[in-house]
């Protein structure tokens, strides 16, 4: 099959999305299908692999549910869409969140392949689709397959856009996040080491760690808190909090790239995730415990899907930093439940292996596919006035009346 992934999202930047796309794009290839991805860049095609990468639009950096979006706006993507189109006639064109502005919509607007989507956020509402839900209907009805990342995407979605969504997992690469990996030796220094990994946004919950440390470390001197994640510009205010208490041994690494983050993880005791909401599936949780490593988290929807208390790790109210730091104090203190966990974590990360991934949305795929081009083209939808006049009967009358004439 020829297949197109279409990114709404900055191909140059890196994320969840982009990283799923990358991940489908080398399966699929493998399994020798002709795949290219369509997405905004902030670099040209030549920064990137242009063989198997169409650039169309550049990003514009968008606030979105506490975070920052790097989306092409233009309105003026329609003729660039419909050449790519054109030349490349896909059989499949696969959408990542579909209806965010704009080029996804634009693609749908112009393609005549089997288009399925996934869906990969999990809000609690969102106000987007509050007020456009109406409008983006009519993309999404030409949708022909529908993919939620997890139970707790497809419930979202499903307050705008109800309907029957395949549930296929996020991807985990189990040639990178692996337990055989050297530890970082300066952090093997005898300390208990507590992992986070993840940004500085309100949702991520860092701040209710940095209160259940403080009380872990009167507890257990022989700790040290190692945060992992971009600045973004909040990390000064972190610092000065964690100042003001006294707080020892904590480590901000900054930024840290994807072949050396495994070896984070690996020099772990225990990881973290105080994230509070709007998770939809938890990819550190699975890196976590591909590498062995037990696991704290919110007992929040997105990560109860992956972790089950008490047997990949322990599952703590959200905003709670008193529960927390007791749930780690215990964790810390028993390292036979530490190797338990871990144990039951390696297994259950088996099950989300992009191979494996890959395959079912493949499968996915083939069945939509097949059952397109049984059906014939759509018929097309009757106009609005056409639709309103069928529902008036004396105005169907005399049109009915009017066409028998000869």
């Amino acid at each position: 099959m020829k297949i197109a992934l279409v990114s709404p999202y900055d191909y140059a930047y890196p994320g969840g999305v982009a990283n799923h796309i990358r991940h489908l794009h080398e399966h699929f290839t493998e399994a020798g299908h002709d795949v290219r991805v369509i997405t905004p860049s902030s670099l040209p095609e030549e920064g990137l692999d242009s063989r198997q990468v169409i650039v169309c639009g550049r990003p514009f950096s968008v606030p979105a549910n506490g975070s920052i979006a790097r989306i092409a706006l233009s309105l003026r993507l329609s003729k660039r869409v419909k050449q790519v189109l054109a030349d490349e006639q896909f059989d499949v064109i696969h959408l990542h969140e579909p209806l965010v502005p704009t080029l996804p919509i634009t693609v749908l607007r112009f393609s005549t392949a089997t288009n399925v989507a996934t869906f990969h956020a999990a809000h609690d509402r969102s106000l987007p689709y509050m007020y456009t839900w109406r409008i983006l209907k009519r993309w999404f009805r030409k949708l022909d397959g529908k993919i939620a990342v997890s139970r707790a995407a497809e419930a979202f979605v499903s307050q705008y856009f109800p309907g029957y969504y395949n549930i296929i997992p996020n991807g985990i690469d189990l040639d990178v996040f692996r337990p055989d990996l050297e530890p970082l030796p300066e952090l093997m220094d005898g300390k208990l080491n507590i992992l986070f990994v993840g940004r500085f946004e309100k949702r991520k919950g860092l701040r209710f760690l940095v209160r259940a440390y403080a009380r872990i470390k009167a507890e257990m001197p022989n700790t040290r808190l190692v945060i992992v994640g971009p600045d973004g510009g909040a990390k000064a205010a972190y610092q000065k909090s964690i100042q003001r208490a006294g707080l020892e041994d904590v480590v901000f690494t900054g930024f840290v790239p994807n072949d050396i983050l495994p070896r984070y993880y690996r020099s772990a005791h225990v990881f973290c995730a105080p994230n509070t909401g709007q998770e939809s599936q938890g990819i550190i949780l699975l890196e976590a415990l591909a590498c062995g490593t037990p696991v704290v988290a919110t007992n929040i929807d997105g990560f109860a899907t992956v972790i089950t208390h008490g047997e990949e790790g322990l599952l703590v109210p959200p905003e709670d930093a008193e529960k927390l730091a007791l749930a780690l104090v215990h964790l810390l203190a028993d390292a036979g439940l530490r190797e338990r966990l871990a144990a039951q974590g390696m297994q259950t990360a088996q099950r989300y292996t992009w191979k494996r991934v890959a395959a079912q949305v493949l499968s996915y795929y083939e069945r939509l596919h097949q059952a397109k081009l049984t059906s014939g083209p759509p018929k097309p939808r009757p106009s609005r006035l056409r639709r309103l006049t069928g529902m008036l009967p004396g105005l169907r009358s005399r049109r009915t009346a009017t066409d028998a004439k000869p």
